[in-house]
């Protein structure tokens, strides 16, 4: 399969400047700074260990892949070249080779891109020292440079989605080689990259800078460069957009508040695309949660279509499956746990606790975490189960879960959207937290291992959906989570503030900022 070569425009100037220079060279300026106003505080820049939105946005504007989701697209089948200008796979799917654009420059003087880059890059995306995804890349045997610009990918077997694994999200970001050896540690507070806007100051808690890149290969942006502000109060964040201070904003995911921004003159609210599927993750290795009983009376004492209902249709549709509404091999015959308060305490006589049973849970004081845990925690009190909350920032919550300290974990992520990703990721034994190749299997569920192994090397699509449908329903069965719903993305903008395309859907949950964005005051 060879894909055809598309042509962008590219600065001719050799030098490479660094952030600095960028912003105090007047021939490069722009009309504007952008200034976007976030809920938490950015912990990590490093594309491989980046998991946060509020990281994810940030390294979406610095970084490049090997291909790309075109600005404002989340759909697989719309994917283009990006520091590849073509590729090419083997019949079997094996084989994957990529042909890499000339001459595109790193951030910060670090020379150009070549196939050394991107077999580090890759290397160092399926090492579980070094990111946070490591597992996604299990299937890759090895990664060549077949010549100073080309790249040959093997894989053991073939790997559904796996231009997604080479894209602009995640691991399939390129680093500078030589940066990140330079850098080391410090790589994640001054990341290296490709992108329209490279890293140009950060203060803890209050701001990171970006740049204009002016060399950037598609040409050089129509902003100066963006303030990237750290306001955890939404009320604060909602004030200083209508005065005008900030330009676009994350958003509240309810209905109640899509529908009075957008009654603000002058403003545009954006849901798009894809929703961050929110699960209840029970955790089967701690007391009480290790017996499935218990489990069951969880999950028929949520009652989903109130927490729907409280979030807004818009912003928040259910979900039917463990897998995400709308990702390849979604699968919903095994059906939903009924609302059954009823039969939730019954279940948990059953289990020896005729008055009830007391459970912990570690919950992220975002407000897109928070309001909905509350309305778990008076649910369950109906049925005789206690949640008891432990209230921290959004970093320690993340720092805390990955160290298996919740017997609950409330979590939404949006994933590369076909079935293996989220299986993969959430409920195969691998994935583990406090395991060495540990992702975000916060429930330690290993019941439908075989069948998402078996997948990922079926011979055909028809086989492939059935061992889906297959391990779906087994997590299903041993109660390892309660899907919820999938909570779009929502943020808001001034009507000045021009994308540059139409906004569908962003991988990286924030949108693309690129050198066709512009500003009009």
């Amino acid at each position: 399969m060879t894909y055809s070569k598309l042509l962008f425009s590219r600065l001719s100037a050799p030098a490479v400047l660094t952030a600095t220079m960028a912003v105090a060279m007047p021939q490069f300026a722009a009309a504007e700074t952008l200034n976007v106003g976030i809920n938490s505080d950015v912990t990590n820049l490093d594309p491989h260990r980046a998991t946060s939105t509020t990281d994810k946005s940030l390294v979406g504007w610095m970084f490049n892949g090997l291909v790309r989701f075109p600005p404002g697209s989340a759909n697989p089948a719309e994917i283009e070249p990006d520091l590849a200008e073509s590729w090419e796979s083997s019949e079997d799917g094996l084989e994957w080779t990529f042909k890499l654009r000339e001459g595109v420059p790193f951030h910060g003087g670090y020379g150009t891109v070549t196939a050394e880059d991107v077999v580090y890059s890759l290397t160092r995306a399926a090492n579980t020292d070094s990111s946070s995804f490591a597992g996604d890349y299990s299937g890759f045997a090895s990664v060549e440079a077949t010549g100073p610009m080309t790249v040959k990918i093997t894989l053991a077997a073939p790997v559904a989605g796996f231009l997604g694994l080479v894209a602009n999200y995640h691991g399939g970001n390129i680093v500078s080689k030589k940066a990140a050896e330079e850098l080391g540690e410090a790589f994640n507070g001054q990341p290296v990259g490709t992108g329209p806007f490279m890293f140009s100051e950060a203060v803890t808690q209050q701001y990171v800078s970006l740049a204009a890149n002016p060399e950037y290969f598609r040409g050089a942006p129509q902003i100066d460069d963006i303030k990237y502000q750290i306001i955890p109060s939404d009320s604060s964040r909602e004030l200083a957009f209508q005065a005008g201070e900030l330009d676009l904003i994350y958003g509240k995911r309810e209905q109640r508040w899509v529908e009075q921004t957008k009654g603000l003159e002058g403003s545009t609210v954006d849901v798009f695309l894809p929703g961050e599927y929110r699960t209840l993750h029970l955790n089967m290795t701690h007391a009480p949660l290790d017996d499935i009983k218990v489990r069951q009376a969880i999950a028929h004492a949520i009652n989903v279509d109130e927490i729907v209902a409280f979030v807004g249709g818009d912003v928040g549709p259910r979900g039917c499956s463990v897998v995400p509404t709308g990702y390849l091999g979604e699968n919903c015959d095994a059906g939903t746990y009924a609302y059954d308060p009823e039969l939730a305490k019954s279940l948990l006589a059953e289990a020896g606790h005729p008055d009830g049973v007391t459970f912990k849970a570690v919950v992220s004081s975002n407000a897109s975490q928070l309001p909905i845990m509350e309305v778990i925690q008076a649910q369950l009190a109906q049925a005789g189960i206690t949640m008891e909350m432990s209230i921290v920032d959004h970093p320690t919550y993340h720092e805390q879960i990955r160290q298996d300290a919740s017997d609950a974990v409330f979590y939404g992520a949006a994933r590369f959207p076909v079935a293996d990703s989220y299986l993969s990721q959430f409920y195969h034994s691998s994935a583990i937290v406090g395991t060495e190749t540990a992702i975000t299997n916060f429930s330690h569920c290993a019941v439908a291992d075989e069948a998402i192994e078996a997948a990922r090397v079926a011979t055909s699509e028809e086989e492939q959906l059935k061992l889906w449908a297959e391990a779906q329903k087994l997590i299903h069965e041993e109660v390892c989570s309660v899907p919820l719903f999938s909570l779009m993305q929502v943020w808001a903008r001034h009507d000045g503030l021009d994308y540059g395309y139409d906004l569908k859907g962003a991988l990286n949950l924030a949108p693309p900022i690129t050198e066709a964005t512009t500003i009009t005051r």
